[in-house]
């Protein structure tokens, strides 16, 4: 059975085609630029079978999926002979609210749930709802189902949710926590409970997904109890152009002393400020370790790093005990610099990371703590599509039956 997943972003597409259930990878591939003058095209079906990266004019997300439909059937580069030989497609949605706490088999009116919440992503929903519509256009026979990367954090308590703003703006508008990439939390949560050898709600984890966009959760008994992205994915770690934390009366001062709107500020602190903000010079820790001798440079990983390990330190208070820290997506899988800064001096807390080991497993899966370490520590290649991929395998089987 052949499940097709798709991530929409504002201005691309990833999708990757599974063999289910033998979770066997057949083609993958992103359209970029979408919109742009040039658009990029890649296509990769694997095993040296067939590659292709080519320019291409596609204006909007419904001309990106009919691109990728095409390909998919096409004599030379194709996987499949029919557009029908396409069982489920699974798509990634940023934001499901207080609504979904589990993936869900799309019709009108889950389509229309996923459109109320598009005043909370605005960035991201509008763009997975293009995705979805132009695939049950392309794919009209697939099962279509969303998954929610808001779902996982849906047990997070009141206590750890809820702001200390006013009450009525929770009642009346949900202004509340949500917490981000939990498709990515929930599958490396997931794999290290198997690498320990233990049942998935057995094992206190802290996972942390260090991308371009960071977030860190704390996992109890396999679920989610506190995330550090809140209401958007602004909040928390300090990430690749995003502030993260910062104290909020800054807002105020850059708009009445410097005379910046709203937008302006909501610009800075999400595409202008992080790491890129910060270094001067990047936001992508191939350059910025290329450019190391450069203070402002080191000064920027360092305050980075410093960021994770505040936020695993205070994970662990409200975990009470933690079996495992792991690290994925990006700067978590590549960097060894970071994780080594990250966990550094916190050998009284039972985290004793085996440099060799830190630096031999640069992106592979692997443990890297020292054998004396009472806290486990991974390096877990996320895969959010494969998760998609099961989910929407679950439904079709279901469907099936």
């Amino acid at each position: 059975m052949k499940i097709l997943v798709i991530n929409c972003g504002s201005s691309s597409v990833k999708f990757k085609v599974f063999e289910m259930p033998e979770e066997k990878l057949l083609a993958e591939g992103i359209v970029e630029k979408i919109g742009e003058e040039v658009s990029l095209f890649s296509y990769d079906t694997g095993e040296k079978k067939f590659f292709s990266k080519k320019t291409v004019q596609v204006k909007n997300h419904e001309e990106s999926l009919h691109l990728i439909a095409q390909t998919l059937v096409d004599t030379e580069t194709g996987i499949i002979k029919d557009v029908k030989d396409i069982a489920g497609v699974g798509h990634r949605v940023v934001h499901g609210g207080e609504g979904f706490d589990k993936s869900v088999q799309l019709n009108d009116e889950i389509i229309q749930k996923i459109e109320d919440y598009v005043s909370l992503a605005p960035l991201h929903n509008p763009h997975n709802l293009s995705g979805i519509r132009a695939s049950m256009k392309f794919f009209p026979d697939s099962l279509q189902v969303a998954s929610f990367d808001t779902a996982f954090h849906a047990t997070i308590p009141e206590v750890a949710y809820l702001y200390p703003i006013p009450y009525e703006f929770y009642e009346k508008y949900r202004i509340r926590r949500y917490g981000f990439h939990g498709t990515s939390h929930r599958y490396v949560a997931r794999r290290a409970a198997e690498l320990m050898g233990k049942g998935k709600y057995e094992v206190n984890v802290i996972t942390c997904h260090l991308g371009n966009g960071c977030s860190i959760t704390a996992v109890k008994n396999g679920h989610s109890i506190d995330t550090s992205m809140g209401l958007t994915p602004l909040e928390g770690l300090m990430m690749g152009t995003r502030s993260g934390d910062i104290d909020p009366g800054i807002i105020f001062h850059l708009m009445e002393s410097l005379g910046l709107s709203s937008q302006e500020v909501n610009d800075l602190l999400n595409k202008k400020s992080g790491l890129l903000g910060l270094s001067g010079v990047s936001n992508d820790f191939r350059n910025l370790l290329e450019n190391i001798d450069n203070r402002r440079v080191a000064l920027s990983i360092d305050v980075y790093s410093y960021r994770i390990k505040k936020y695993i330190g205070a994970y662990m208070a409200v975990l009470g005990r933690t079996d495992a820290i792991v690290f994925t997506a990006g700067a978590g899988e590549k960097t060894p610099e970071v994780r080594e800064k990250a966990l550094s001096g916190m050998e009284e807390f039972g985290i004793i990371l085996d440099r060799d080991k830190n630096y031999k497993n640069f992106s592979d899966e692997g443990e890297i703590n020292a054998p004396e370490s009472k806290v486990k520590v991974y390096v877990i290649p996320t895969n959010e599509e494969l998760r998609i991929a099961v989910d929407t395998y679950t439904f079709v089987s279901t469907s099936h039956r």
